[in-house]
């Protein structure tokens, strides 16, 4: 399928989204606060990126300002060196193609000037109760992510209802739910509890500020003791439609981890963002990561979307290519790992069938690899840019609240991906677990396809089995279908029209199509 095709689904399914997914009761609702007047409250007060970075002015913090902090050095430099790598790339990679920053270019590059300039900063868009990752840090009871957006601060001001000028990057500031040294009353349990207390609260804007500030709200234990590193997703390039090439955008992600001693962010490995080239290029790296991940405890985890790869295989930055489709191809970050997809990969089919055999005879029970069509989309599932780029809005799953406008509405702009919405029953779940002093379960499904885990909350919507929900076209032969996604179907009235051939994947519609 072409990308513009592509193109046109994903904006139809956001328009659905933005009339339908946003509906009481909200999908996010205990695990996550998009109300844009209580996020427009927090930003003007102690959750302003100001404050909880601890700068010495409590004004909204400019780039130009930002970007001076000691702090934050570390990662203008990292950034500044990612273009310059970008760059370079391109004009080897294709060097009868223009680029730079402007429409005038085939490869239009983000104007740095805007990212540390005095006219623009970074807003609040949305915080995220990610305590189903507790599972990486059980002291700390997971996470809470403030996720700010980069806004042109001097742009005319917007009316009603209206959109500001925002730009295509976000800056994910990642809390420890529970900071280093909190007091003993201060569980996870009660940090659960406070966040569920949340769901079915009819407080908004001013109101609901406060409340979640008060002592006993959800966000009254964070401040920048807590945090634990930043972030960064941004559109790199931006191609355009033309006889030359499709349309195409790239995503840079990046991660900072903050040091306590050194007070300042330093460059750290993508979690689970496998480094392809040099695994490929690396005979010994590629027998030890084999080795590892097919170890029937790793992969266990692996199925459960739980593992933690070791940073040894790991990168320090990613670039995700959107869109890329429903084929296997060389824009995933882990195409060209298992056979079938490239000339020397790391496994091979009879491995994978191997590992699973063996997991079966330990009596471990597997929730989605049971294929090596299953293994290969887990692979390509758990990375960072793999992730990104599936059910996305563009390269981002929270492009987040736009609360610039005089009465904001959190209706005009959809805050959030497919894959995040479908994904708030799991969480909240977790979240219940965790209160209610239960064995917690982490699991997750294929970034695609979300978890049910009983709930009827998401049938026949797109996040399941509803109208543009991605599925499994069935073939005639029971035997012919892929074990991992014979159960991805469509709901009553809809059927899976197969995008892609070789991994019939697809989305639900009525009719043929």
């Amino acid at each position: 399928m072409g990308s513009l095709r592509y193109l046109l689904i994903t904006v139809v399914s956001a328009l659905f989204l933005s009339s339908s997914g946003q509906t009481a009761p909200l999908l996010e609702r205990g695990a996550a606060i998009t109300d844009p007047q209580a996020l427009r409250e927090l930003d003007r007060g102690p959750f302003g990126l100001a404050r909880m970075l601890s700068a010495s002015s409590s004004e909204p913090l400019t780039d130009s300002a930002l970007f001076a902090l000691p702090s934050i050095a570390p990662i203008r430099k990292s950034l500044d060196g990612e273009f310059e790598r970008y760059v370079q790339r391109h004009s080897s990679e294709h060097p009868n193609q223009t680029i730079g920053v402007g429409a005038q270019f085939d490869f239009q590059l983000f104007d740095r000037d805007q990212l540390y300039s005095p006219a623009t900063r970074f807003v609040l868009a949305g915080i995220v109760n990610r305590m189903d990752r507790a599972f990486v840090s059980p002291e700390s009871c997971g996470e809470i992510r403030l996720i700010y957006r980069l806004t042109q601060s001097d742009a005319p001001p917007v009316g009603d209802h209206g959109a500001s000028a925002r730009l295509p990057m976000t800056l994910n500031l990642v809390l420890k739910a529970r900071a280093d040294g909190s007091a003993a009353s201060l569980t996870c349990a009660t940090i659960a509890r406070r966040w569920l207390d949340t769901a079915d609260s009819p407080l908004t804007g001013t109101a609901l500020a406060d409340r979640l500030m008060s002592p006993e709200g959800a966000l009254s234990s964070i401040g920048p003791g807590n945090i634990d590193r930043i972030e960064t997703n941004l559109q790199i390039v931006h191609v355009t439609q033309s006889p030359a090439h499709e349309f195409r955008t790239d995503y840079l992600l990046k991660v900072f981890d903050y040091s306590p001693n050194t007070k300042v962010f330093e460059e750290a490995t993508l979690e689970d963002q496998i480094d392809r080239e040099r695994l490929l290029s690396d005979e010994k790296l590629k027998r030890d990561f084999k080795t590892w991940l097919l170890d029937p405890a790793h992969l266990a985890e692996f199925d459960r979307g739980t593992v933690l790869v070791p940073k040894e295989f790991l990168a320090k930055g990613a670039i995700a290519p959107t869109p890329i489709g429903f084929a296997p191809s060389s824009s995933q970050p882990s195409f060209g790992l298992v056979q079938g997809e490239g000339d020397n990969p790391v496994f091979s089919n009879d491995d994978v069938v191997t590992a699973l055999q063996k997991a079966a005879a330990r009596g471990i029970k597997l929730q989605n690899i049971r294929s090596v069509a299953g293994f290969a989309r887990r692979l390509n599932d758990i990375t960072c840019a793999g992730c990104h780029q599936t059910r996305g809005i563009g390269g981002f799953h929270f492009p987040g609240v736009d609360w610039m406008a005089q009465n904001p509405s959190n209706t005009t702009i959809v805050p959030a991906s497919p894959h995040f919405f479908g994904d708030q029953v799991r969480r909240r779940e977790i979240l219940s677990e965790i209160r209610d002093g239960k064995d917690v379960d982490y699991s997750r499904g294929f970034s695609e396809r979300p978890q049910l885990r009983g709930s009827r909350e998401l049938a026949g919507t797109e996040y399941d089995d509803g109208w543009g929900a991605h599925c499994y076209g069935l073939r005639a032969k029971a035997a012919d279908n892929d074990r991992s996604f014979a159960s991805w179907a469509c709901a009553k009235g809809l059927s899976c029209q197969v995008m892609s051939e070789a991994s019939r994947m697809g989305m639900c519609f009525v009719g043929n199509r």
